[in-house]
């Protein structure tokens, strides 16, 4: 089942990574953002986990069927990334907004709340580095 290359173990990689992801931003919000909802920590711990897990998923796929194009792990992962985590933007616009003033101040250009934009690129791009390095990439990962 934790063979080489294996879904499962992509899968388990990504998660895991997710969730170490994940728990840092549920020890640090409380510190960054004090007013946050406690749900808030939970969303961002599960986020991320869930993004490692998608991330690894996504491992499956090594060409694109519509552009006939290859999508090595340095792209795909990091374009996953940033693209949930846009979508996390958009929902918690305003929450993301205050979180990014307290870290950084009023006078910083990392003030916009589109940085976690960049940010889930980064963590996508760490995430699908170690999917496919521990297990493996392409097709025969999702078995015989």
């Amino acid at each position: 089942m934790f063979e080489k290359p294996s879904l499962v173990t992509r899968i388990a990689v990504g998660k895991t990574f997710g969730f170490a992801f994940g728990l840092i931003g549920f020890l640090m919000l409380p510190y960054i953002l004090p007013e946050a909802d406690p749900m808030m920590r939970w969303g961002f711990l599960l986020w991320y986990t869930t993004l490692g897990a998608v991330i690894a998923m996504f491992g499956v796929f090594t060409f694109h069927p519509v552009l006939q194009l290859p999508m090595p792990w340095w792209v795909r992962a990091p374009v996953i990334g940033a693209w949930i985590n846009f979508v996390l933007t958009l929902l918690i616009h305003d929450d993301l907004r205050q979180f990014s003033l307290n870290l950084f101040g009023p006078d910083s250009p990392f003030t916009s709340p589109f940085w976690f934009v960049a940010e889930g690129a980064v963590v996508g791009l760490v995430i699908g580095y170690a999917c496919t390095r521990i297990g493996g990439e392409g097709p025969e990962t999702a078995g015989r």
